[in-house]
């Protein structure tokens, strides 16, 4: 008896660890904030922090004139200006949320990418030679921004600005058009589209050893673009066209080549937006032909799911998430945008997937289960290596 009040001693500590850290979190469940706007009109959001208490995007001020924004749980939604010009629009953001990049119209009305930090304000990181440009990405330490940019003949080309270099063309895969997406934490690996010598878009994936390099299609002649990469620049998302015809999610890596992520019920397409920092989890959106659009999260021990279904409980009757477009490192946040029934507005969105409570409480089961399955195979092993009762006498 002294073994067995041992054990089941250990198993109802174990549980009751596990019980009152879940406790602890009880108060923490999955939460969604609608993000507001600063006028009367629409906004999104486009990029989020490690920690999700930063996110930015844009916010429609006027009609056809949007702003670039920056929102945090302290101070709420904050205008980040322009560079001379009307409109702007923020993308992405760095690791502790401090540099942002995007692009903004200057006193002549062209579009340019900026990269933004409080104290110094927006800077206009200029073009290849051309008039405009975009930042679409930034690394974790926002040392590194990507993005496409003009070049002396109006072509725009993929571009890695750093602030010793400055902008330097990407290259492209053949044709005379590219534009990169993303970028890896440390900045060194660079994914996008391009145009190859057939006038096809295909995705790409860059490195400065390796230059631009396609990394295929779903489809022979199909077209492709990358939208985001792992932290360590081993796992690349987008889209590609399937055997359908139908845009698809995609996630690809070097040992697997590029996998079609599927779509949801009634939405024929989809498209894959942003990655976790190890690669396991996707998040995008799925659309159909008559414009209804749905945000999604993939992984490959669920394939794809509607986060509307997921956490149907945090929405208000009429309310959906059309769109994720961002996901933090850990894949806890989300950052979007959706329809805000009580606003009436289509609105950027923060959403927090922490795990409820009661998977937790069936991690406790599974545990216990664990435990009283050990004890059987110790019983079991005990009982015969046990002497026989010849061998005893």
């Amino acid at each position: 008896m002294k073994g067995s009040s041992h054990f089941w001693t250990r198993v109802f500590v174990s549980v009751a660890l596990l019980v009152a850290t879940a406790s602890g979190g009880w108060s923490q469940r999955p939460s969604l904030t609608w993000l507001g706007t600063l006028s009367d009109g629409h906004s999104a959001a486009l990029g989020i922090s490690v920690d999700g208490s930063t996110v930015v995007g844009w916010y429609e001020a006027a009609a056809w004139r949007s702003r670039p924004f920056r929102w945090t749980r302290e101070e709420g939604m904050r205008d980040l200006g322009t560079l001379g010009g009307p409109s702007g629009w923020a993308v992405g953001v760095s690791a502790n949320g401090t540099v942002v990049v995007g692009w903004a119209t200057n006193a002549s009305f062209y579009f340019r990418a900026f990269r933004w930090t409080a104290a110094d304000g927006m800077q206009d990181l200029g073009t290849l030679g051309g008039l405009t440009s975009r930042a679409t990405d930034v690394s974790a330490d926002g040392s590194v921004i990507v993005g496409m940019a003009d070049n002396s003949l109006g072509s725009p080309r993929a571009f890695r600005w750093t602030a010793s270099e400055g902008m330097r063309d990407l290259g492209t895969l053949g044709g005379n058009l590219s534009w990169a997406s993303g970028v890896s934490a440390d900045g060194t690996v660079v994914v996008g589209g391009s145009y190859n010598q057939d006038w096809q878009r295909r995705a790409f994936r860059w490195h400065p050893r390796e230059g631009i390099r396609e990394i295929g299609a779903l489809v022979a002649n199909g077209e492709s673009a990358a939208t985001d990469v792992s932290a360590d620049g081993s796992v690349v998302v987008g889209w590609a066209v399937n055997a359908a015809g139908y845009g698809r999610a995609f996630r690809w890596t070097p040992d697997d080549g590029m996998q079609e992520l599927g779509a949801l019920p009634l939405f024929d397409s989809s498209e894959a937006t942003a990655v976790s920092a190890d690669g396991t989890a996707v998040v995008g959106f799925a659309y159909n032909a008559n414009r209804e659009y749905r945000a999604v999260r993939w992984t490959q021990a669920t394939g794809m799911q509607d986060l509307n279904a997921i956490y149907a409980s945090l929405l208000t009757a009429g309310s959906r998430l059309e769109q994720a477009n961002a996901i933090s490192p850990d894949g806890r946040y989300i950052a979007g945008v959706g329809w805000n029934a009580e606003a009436r507005r289509l609105e950027g969105f923060l959403l927090d997937t922490i795990p409820e409570p009661t998977s937790v409480l069936a991690l406790c089961a599974g545990l216990t289960g664990l435990l009283l399955q050990r004890r059987w195979q110790r019983s079991r092993r005990r009982f015969r290596e046990a002497p026989s009762p010849t061998t005893r006498r």
